[in-house]
């Protein structure tokens, strides 16, 4: 009972300003580990973005596998670094995020499939390598460019066929990043 009053509190302590008070915050609940983990699920929905973001970041960290699926869902809110601490904790999260991000490449939401080709691009698992090519279609081009990134880091034959392909693509910025792993080679 001690130990969750602790991480309630320490949790509060992510509303903090000072992104000092923030990070030793984050290793104190990092340290903690798994007792945390629901606590910190259940902080993914504070009305403050400093909570929520550092609620994220130390899931990616701990790595419980039970935060997938909420992460996921806190690839929704609202504010865009909330968003990418989500997005960088899947990757954290490895081989046990791919599956359900495979699946997050069709979500209704934009940014939301961006985040999910951008963990992919961190994660590099050969097994995203088709729905990834599939989402260099997606009308975005966050969503395309995380889907190159992800292409270029997973490597192959495959991927690099789709990455001369995207030299082709709309945005300067998706074929830059398609150049640029086509001419490590």
């Amino acid at each position: 009972m001690e130990v969750e009053k602790n991480i309630k509190r320490l949790i509060e302590t992510l509303k903090d300003d000072d992104e000092l008070v923030q990070v030793q915050t984050m290793e104190m609940l990092e340290e903690i580990g798994e007792p945390a983990v629901d606590q910190l699920i259940d902080a993914l929905d504070n009305e403050d973005k400093n909570v929520r973001m550092g609620a994220a970041k130390v899931l990616g960290l701990i790595g419980d596998g039970r935060a997938i699926d909420p992460l996921i869902e806190t690839m929704k809110d609202d504010n865009k670094w909330v968003r990418r601490a989500a997005s960088g904790s899947l990757s954290n999260l490895g081989e046990s995020a791919v599956e359900p991000l495979i699946k997050t490449l069709e979500d209704d939401d934009w940014r939301v499939r961006g985040g999910a080709a951008w963990a992919l691009s961190s994660i590099k698992s050969p097994e995203a390598l088709d729905p990834l090519i599939k989402a260099m279609d997606d009308d975005s081009g966050f969503v395309r460019a995380g889907a190159v990134m992800a292409l270029g880091n997973i490597g192959g034959e495959k991927a690099e066929k789709a990455l001369q392909e995207a030299l082709e693509d709309k945005s300067g910025y998706v074929r830059r990043v398609a150049q640029g792993f086509l001419n490590k080679d």
